[in-house]
């Protein structure tokens, strides 16, 4: 089991950033469901293919895995999004996320995703979470993470500085987008590499308190 770091007990933050899927959402069991489908179909390695789809735009991992061209390419992605948005079985919040964003009262927040906006809308709401006035979806920005435009452009939209938002994230092109961006990195969940050695970690956000402009950290039992 991974230990979570405290070097960020007194953390103090501007805004805060969320990524969408595994970070404030697990729709784990439905976006794996999709793609082992498309995997079967397309003759792919499910391994391979789930691995890097992960906090990647539908679109950028299709360009990664098939020769097509790009109508082409953007009609699939159309298609598996539309099939996305209507399927919401399973999809949860992860523990403690509805609670920890009522404690951040009026300190701004967004939420910064790979998944387009009806489907952050749609799995969202599923997961009885917030819509916040901040959503930026793949649709808003010329490249998807790892490129930090994403999260430039929350920072931009809420008035704050990067440097001044809390970032969490869970996937390797999520996390390399918000430690490029300047932001202050925080891990959700148990992904490990070389870039996390350095980074503050939560398990889920029962470890997680918001307070006068503070984060807390707190070790899980």
């Amino acid at each position: 089991m991974t230990e979570q770091r405290t070097d960020f007990a007194r953390l103090r933050v501007d805004a805060v950033l969320f990524d969408m899927d595994g970070t404030l959402v697990d729709s784990t069991a439905a976006v794996e469901s999709l793609w082992t489908e498309f995997a079967v179909e397309y003759g792919l390695d499910i391994a391979e293919l789930l691995d890097f789809s992960h906090g990647r735009q539908t679109l950028d991992t299709l360009r990664r895995f098939l020769p097509h061209g790009p109508k082409e390419l953007a009609a699939l992605a159309a298609g598996l999004e539309a099939q996305e948005i209507t399927n919401t079985e399973g999809i949860v919040e992860v523990p403690g996320a509805a609670t920890f964003l009522e404690s951040l009262g009026q300190t701004p927040y967004a939420v910064v995703t790979s998944a387009g906006r009806a489907l952050a809308i749609s799995r969202l709401r599923a997961a009885g979470l917030p819509v916040p006035e901040v959503l930026i979806a793949a649709e808003d920005v010329l490249a998807g993470k790892p490129s930090p435009e994403g999260y430039l452009l929350a920072a931009s939209a809420l008035g704050v500085d990067i440097s001044d938002c809390a970032v969490f994230e869970d996937a390797p092109a999520g996390l390399q987008a918000a430690v490029i961006s300047g932001a202050q990195t925080i891990v959700v969940g148990t992904y490990e590499s070389t870039l996390t050695r350095s980074l503050a970690r939560i398990g889920d956000y029962t470890q997680l308190s918001f307070e006068h402009g503070l984060l807390h950290g707190h070790k899980g039992s």
